[in-house]
């Protein structure tokens, strides 16, 4: 792959710049346990899933609309008999998430100080706004991107429309994140290149079958700092 024709490189946020679904698996554990008496872990584990796609056109992605389908999900599965400490712990849990320090994946601080020398670089990263910006206020990189762009779905016709916006072309613009879903298969699909960095745990909203996966040309990467060898930039 040639990326010779670079001059913009977008990032995703959430398990391409800092640790993030770990924390909502975590969440799930708690979930379930406290539902015990209701259903089985893998039936509320399934179900958990399922509001979370209903409720996904109306809150969007991010916390706060995991912690409303926690409730609402709680509700259902004790027939509107679940106590308000119940409830009180849901709303603290997800209070917690939104608390957590933010938790840099490794090496990505040097990589975007090497990287932004010679590239402009932005964020593109789903989620709700007040939750990203703290996080990416907090994380010390904001100092690095010229633009952040908090989306409210990845889809080939919302990345264009934000290039266009931003009067990049798609011949030099790459995107690198850690979600085959939401930052490289769209960007494939429009003619822009793509970087994959797997994070080791990926949410089933964001899976695609092998076979979709092998129609599309990226690259794989297993680190971050594995960029600056690819981009032939002095770490």
């Amino acid at each position: 792959m040639n990326f010779d024709t670079i001059k913009t490189i977008a990032f995703d946020a959430d398990d391409t710049l800092w640790v993030n679904e770990t924390y909502f698996r975590e969440t799930e554990e708690r979930f379930a346990s406290l539902l015990e008496s209701y259903e089985t872990k893998n039936k509320v584990d399934q179900e958990l899933f399922k509001k979370e796609m209903q409720n996904l056109p109306v809150y969007g992605y991010g916390i706060k609309g995991f912690m409303l389908s926690m409730i609402e999900l709680a509700l259902e599965l004790s027939n509107g008999s679940v106590s308000s400490k119940v409830l009180q712990e849901i709303l603290m849990m997800g209070k917690e998430m939104i608390a957590h320090p933010v938790e840099l994946l490794p090496h990505i601080k040097e990589v975007l100080e090497s990287l932004s020398k010679k590239y402009r670089l932005i964020v593109l990263t789903k989620g709700d706004l007040l939750d990203q910006e703290r996080k990416l206020e907090s994380s010390g990189l904001s100092k690095y991107f010229h633009h952040v762009e908090v989306m409210s779905d990845k889809t080939p016709e919302k990345y264009k429309d934000l290039l266009d916006h931003l009067q990049i072309k798609i011949s030099e613009f790459l995107m690198v994140g850690n979600s085959l879903k939401s930052d490289v298969l769209p960007l494939i699909e429009i003619g822009a290149q793509a970087v994959h960095i797997p994070f080791h745990t990926t949410w089933a909203h964001e899976e695609v079958s092998r076979e979709r996966a092998n129609e599309a040309e990226f690259l794989t990467l297993s680190d971050a700092k594995e960029l600056l060898q690819v981009l032939s930039i002095p770490s």
